[in-house]
């Protein structure tokens, strides 16, 4: 329990330590944007990790883009399509749902529905098939089973 708590407080420590104050924007709400689009941004030297929350070197410099592009007066649009542009769908935490990522935001959903589909059929289909059990045996099978019963 103490180790868990020790790795969450670390997680916290290096979370707090990715922005720098002289990174900051005087302006709270100017700020408060800036922050929401390092949220939104991937680290594409992390992978796995917001902008807001990487020490990379590459992730120092796009929340220094962003603050500037905030500064300049640009849309929150425009700085998501300007990173976009140049590092393709993948720089985004969230991908839109627009074109062929359809597929794959559906794909997740129709996998479910296929699978439980195909479950269902399949449990229908046991229980109306014949138990081996009920068949009559045959002359023959009668016989020798009553000969095995004998011995």
């Amino acid at each position: 329990m103490k180790r868990l708590a020790l790795a969450f407080w670390f997680a916290l420590a290096g979370m707090a330590l990715a922005l720098d104050p002289s990174e900051m924007l005087d302006d709270p709400a100017l700020e408060a944007r800036a922050r929401g689009l390092d949220h939104a941004l991937r680290c594409v030297v992390c992978q796995s990790e917001s902008v807001a929350s990487s020490n990379a070197q590459w992730a120092i410099d796009t929340r220094r883009v962003i603050r500037e592009q905030v500064a300049a007066g640009q849309s929150d649009d425009a700085i998501v399509d300007f990173f976009v542009e140049r590092y393709g769908e993948f720089v985004l935490m969230t991908p839109r749902s627009s074109g062929s990522n359809w597929l794959l935001w559906l794909a997740g959903p129709l996998m479910f529905l296929l699978a439980a589909g195909i479950g269902f059929g399949y449990l229908r289909g046991r229980s109306s098939a014949p138990v081996a059990g009920d068949a009559a045996l045959s002359e023959d099978e009668a016989k020798r089973l009553r000969e095995i019963l004998d011995e």
